[in-house]
């Protein structure tokens, strides 16, 4: 089996559900999982049948909605151990997007239309442009946090943090809004590859409800699943 060593050519700066972008993960290409026991295998086949249906009508809504941005999705398993259930987008070296599922979320989804959700959600983020959008954001708040602290009278140190935190800020500023972007366009290839996004939704009830804390990632569920009612009654 084949598997790569290390993330080293990913952005560090991702969209996508809480991502856990560490050194030396081994990540498998998506089409080559393999489990030891039946009801592994069960979820395993799935996904594999979601990722040949779904990918094929992401990659043709990105070539749709954008221009000169690379749209060959690279989908793969993130097997590293403990890992809890997570996905997220990201992108390599040479700007290929970058779509990773870690085991525990392939086996905590209920049904195919979950998992075909979740890969229409991380795909929008590529097509929207989420991650370019969240660098910028991150340097114009560095840039105006330092102003701030050299106006301020700061030191060099001072100035340095400002920084940092003017970059953490600003990434954060529009993450609630690029998910549920990436909620309605996910939806729509949803719908598209043939699989239910109102069923597909249906793991934000049982997920955290992440409320709507200041500077928070992602977006009330219940705006989330709003926001997949409107666009698939739009469809």
């Amino acid at each position: 089996m084949i598997k790569f060593f290390g993330i080293l050519g990913i952005s560090v700066l991702v969209a996508g559900c809480e991502p856990m972008m560490e050194s030396g993960p081994i990540m498998q290409p998506a089409m080559q999982v393999q489990q030891n026991n039946q009801s592994a295998s069960q979820s395993a086949r799935s996904f594999l049948r979601v990722v040949r249906t779904v990918e094929p009508v992401a990659e043709r809504e990105c070539r749709t909605r954008t221009s000169g941005i690379n749209c060959d999705f690279n989908i793969v398993v993130d097997d590293r151990p403990n890992q809890p259930a997570n996905a997220y987008q990201t992108e390599d070296r040479a700007g290929r997007p970058v779509i990773a599922f870690t085991l525990a979320l392939i086996a905590d989804a209920r049904n195919e239309d979950e998992l075909a959700f979740v890969l229409g959600h991380e795909a929008s983020h590529h097509i929207a442009g989420h991650i370019a959008r969240q660098q910028q954001n991150a340097v114009a708040g560095a840039v105006i946090f330092a102003g701030l602290a050299t106006l301020s009278g700061g030191d060099a140190s001072a100035v340095e943090t400002a920084q940092r935190l003017g970059a953490q800020v600003g990434a954060r500023t529009y993450s609630k809004d690029f998910e549920l972007e990436a909620d309605a366009l996910g939806t729509v290839i949803t719908t598209r590859a043939g699989y239910n996004p109102l069923r597909g939704a249906e793991f934000f009830a049982r997920i955290p409800d992440p409320g709507d804390k200041f500077l928070g990632t992602h977006p009330p569920n219940a705006s989330r699943l709003d926001t997949v009612r409107r666009t698939a009654a739009g469809l």
